[in-house]
């Protein structure tokens, strides 16, 4: 199961919850108790293989295809 970002429009807390691809886009409940928070694009961090040692890249957390930017997806 993938876990997601979400933000709270109330106390403006971002908290991560593990959901079903097919509920990512649900309003979720705010651990400090509101409702209604809001899914948000992560930026995850990882080493490239082929990069120096210690060096690490950006990426979107919005695409899975792993087509290198081929699906349009990519900026």
């Amino acid at each position: 199961m993938p876990m997601y970002e979400y933000r709270c429009p109330s106390c403006r807390n971002v908290f991560e919850l593990l959901r079903p691809m097919a509920r990512a886009s649900e309003p979720a409940a705010c651990p400090r108790g509101h409702a209604g928070a809001e899914r948000i694009v992560s930026l995850v961090a990882d080493r490239s293989p082929g990069g120096a040692s210690g060096q690490f890249e950006l990426n979107g957390g919005g695409c899975a295809c792993g087509a290198g930017g081929a699906c349009g997806c990519a900026g």
